[in-house]
Parts: structure tokens; sequence; C-alpha cells
């Protein structure tokens, strides 16, 4: 068995250079198959994957010599951290490396919804000129509101500000006083006035039983009628039938999906709405923020094979295991 099971496709120097020191075995589609997957992990000392491999408390127990998982990506939702700890396996993860990216998409979409430029690009290439038909609105001295003003919402409310943008921010768990409120110039709210107020409203929240569903019918209701709703963050945040019936209704003026709460996300009526854009989770997905991303997993992972403490664990101290 290898040293270092890679379950889904993760490519890049820094895994290349692990194999000059351990086995590496990289099997982009063995996520699929669970049984099999269990059957790899017996004798590996460190499992590397994306958000497609779930990595739960079964699986966790069948691997026998498991020191280390190596989530690529900021989002631990597919890791069963605790589960982890119990066995005393290091959970690392790259919380930073990609949220230049993520921040950059938000902004793409805001921009494309703001000029409907997916519409426009379709109905020209059809060899139609519709210029009255394609009038948008400026970006300029509205309001966005952030909903999680972590590291992705931080570096979205800078970019707003530089196009003029007054920013809105919500986030329970930082104060009015936090560096990323102070020098983006946000101003810290309450969800429910952070609704009533923006023009566009950008969810970057993770995926936990009080975010479930936050955004349904009642929140939808609670937004302008013009307003753009953004989704980075976790596809479950967004009740999307509500979602659907809002902008159906004309409660909504236009939305923006990188994530859903199933993905592969199944047909539904949001792929026929012109003032819609869906992608396919690909808010982290640029060359630069995946170069990034697997040198610091594998930086993390080297270290804990050698012994050494890792820079990004989500459990560190890393644990004992209690493994018999």
């Amino acid at each position: 068995m290898p040293d270092i099971l890679v379950s889904e496709s993760i490519l890049g120097p820094d895994l290349e250079a692990l194999r000059e020191r351990y086995t590496v075995s990289v099997e982009p589609e063995l996520w699929r198959d669970r049984a099999m997957l269990a059957g790899r992990l017996t004798g590996s000392r460190a499992l590397i994957v994306r958000n497609q491999t779930r990595v739960t408390e079964e699986l966790i127990g069948a691997a026998d010599r498991l020191e280390v998982i190596g989530r690529a990506g900021a989002g631990l939702d597919n890791v069963d951290v605790a589960a982890a700890s119990k066995a005393g396996i290091a959970v690392c993860y790259a919380p930073d490396q990609n949220a230049l990216s993520v921040a950059e998409l938000a902004m793409a979409m805001l921009l494309a919804l703001a000029r409907r430029l997916v519409s426009a690009d379709c109905d020209t290439r059809a060899g139609r000129w519709s210029r009255e038909a394609f009038i948008g609105v400026e970006l300029h001295r509205k309001t966005l509101g952030v909903i999680g003003f972590g590291r992705v919402g931080f570096l979205l409310g800078m970019r707003a500000r530089a196009f003029g943008m007054r920013v809105l921010a919500y986030d329970p768990f930082i104060s009015p006083d936090a560096v990323t409120v102070t020098e983006s110039g946000a101003a810290l709210v309450g969800l429910d006035e952070l609704l009533a107020r923006a023009d566009a409203v950008s969810c970057h929240l993770p995926s936990t039983p009080a975010t479930d569903n936050l955004f349904n019918a009642d929140r939808f209701r609670m937004m302008k009628p013009t307003a753009l709703f953004l989704n980075l963050g976790r596809g479950d945040v967004v009740d999307e039938a509500a979602l659907i019936q809002a902008l159906q209704s004309r409660r909504l003026g236009g939305a923006g999906l990188d994530v859903r709460a199933v993905e592969p996300a199944a047909l539904s009526p949001l792929n026929e709405m012109e003032n819609v854009i869906l992608t396919p989770h690909i808010g982290g997905l640029t060359a630069d923020a995946q170069t990034r991303v697997v040198a610091a997993v594998c930086r993390d992972v080297a270290a804990v094979l050698d012994g050494r403490p890792p820079l990004y664990c989500a459990n560190a101290p890393r644990p004992r295991s209690v493994r018999v």
C-alpha cells in the first residue's frame, strides 16, 4: 500500500516532490467507490482529498496506520474532524490559499449580473444587436452586503470598495474593531438590516447546523426586489426552492451560484433563467490558487509524516492516538 493515497484529482510539483521520499498513489476516481477506498487506505499513512471524498468515522476506522488527512482546500465539512482527533490523526488544510480566487469570482459574478453580460453575449452571438434590452446598473454608490466576513469576505469587501461600493458585513464571530472590519471600512450590522439595505448580497458561510437553509423564503422577502444574491460558500445554506420562487416572482433581481446543496447539481428552473449565473464550484479553481493549496497541504502532510508540527492543522495541537 502507498504511504500517501490521493483519492481525487490533485496534481502539482509539490505532490511530485513527495514521490522522492514516499510512495504516492494518485487515483482521481477512487472517491466514487467507498469500499475500494477503505481497502486502499489499509496501511496508508496519509490521505489527501479535495471536497468529493467523504472522510467519515467509518472510513477513518478502516485506516489502521493513518497519521494525517490533507484537505486541499479551506472547507472541512467533508472530513469528520472529531473522529480523526479521536483516532489521533492530524487534519491539515489550506485556509488562506484560495481565498483571493473565490473573492475574484464573486466580484466577476457581481459585475456580470449588474451588466447582464452572459445574456448579452448569448444574444449577440445569435446575430442580434439588442442594445436596449441589456441596460444594466453601475456598482458605484451601491451597497454590498457580505455575509461571513472571513478571508474571502474581507478580500471581496476591499475590491467592492475599489468600485465605489458601500460595504455592510454580517459575521457573529468578529467584533467591530477586528482588522478585517476597520481596514475594509465595512459597517458591521445585523443580518436583517444587511438584507434590507443591500443592493447585492454575497454569502460566504460554511456548512453548519446553524447555517442550514439560512436563506429561506422569509430571508429573501427581506431583500430589495432589485437585489442580486451570490452564494460562494456552501450550497446547503440556501433553500433552493425558495430562491427559485423569489426569482420567478421577481422578488430578486438575479443570482449567482458557485455552490449547490447537491453536487453535481441536477437540472432545475435555475438553468433556464437569464438573470442567473451558475458555475460548477470553481471559486478556488485557478492555477494560482491551486498551486498554493497543493503546496500547503503537501508541506504539512510531509511535516506530520516526518514527526514535525504542521502549519495548518484543524485539530492542533496534533491529537494523541487512542488506538490500542
